[in-house]
């Protein structure tokens, strides 16, 4: 099969990786992937265990991008050979976060502040951030390895780890360009009839419930009509 798809509204989890592995393996390394992402995030150890694969295979890897790929989604795309994306599709930066914060905001306290007024829990944040930090920078630069020069390799992955911009910042298609990754615009057709079929529907319990219909005053039997005062 040429064609996996990840349709998925959560983030990527352990259990896409192991399904995403065990769909590459049986794949004949000649054979070409198509790989489509749509995804806000996830885990950085699940789109490592996604990336290294597809980073090996020796046929072509296209990581198709319709609308967005963000986090450990543009994680995944530096793996392949190819990333295309509408020119209205995003990536983002792949900077770690420690405990729901951004880790070099983290590590940026530490210059901010006296070690004496630091409490030991930010401390102890700050040196998981710098771990992670350089872990996944160290991960950007061997998924691009063979595919930009040394020196721009190191630079593009320093970019994307450090904390440059927000989280969500959205990376364009010219800005990806400009970071020299190779990036198409040119979405198959076939993607976007695909990603008709995406959309769920949002099944929601409403905060009021009434009966449709005109509502009437009802009178009894016995009862005449009600007389206004005077």
């Amino acid at each position: 099969m040429r064609l996996f798809g990840l349709p998925f509204f959560r983030y990527v989890d352990m259990n896409d990786a192991e399904q995403l592995i065990r769909a590459i393996h049986p794949t004949h390394a000649d054979v070409p992937i198509d790989l489509l992402v749509h995804r806000p995030g996830g885990l950085a150890l699940s789109a490592v265990q996604i990336a290294r694969p597809i980073r090996r295979h020796r046929g072509k890897v296209t990581v198709i991008v319709p609308h967005y790929a963000m986090s450990a989604g543009t994680l995944i795309a530096l793996a392949a050979d190819e990333i295309v994306m509408s020119e209205d599709a995003v990536l983002g930066p792949v900077d770690p976060q420690i405990g729901g914060l951004p880790a070099a905001s983290i590590v940026r306290v530490l210059g901010r502040k006296p070690p004496e007024k630091i409490g030991d829990k930010t401390l102890v944040l700050a040196d998981q951030a710098e771990k992670a930090i350089e872990q996944l920078r160290q991960t950007i630069a061997e998924l691009l390895s063979d595919r930009l020069p040394p020196a721009r390799c190191e630079e593009v992955a320093a970019i994307l780890s450090e904390g440059r911009w927000t989280h969500d910042y959205p990376i364009t298609f010219q800005q990806a360009k400009q970071l020299g990754l190779v990036v198409s615009a040119e979405v198959p057709e076939e993607f976007w009839r695909l990603m008709e079929l995406f959309p769920q529907p949002i099944r929601r319990q409403p905060g009021v419930e009434y009966l449709p219909g005109t509502r009437e005053p009802q009178q009894s039997p016995q009862a005449g009509p009600r007389r206004r005062p005077g």
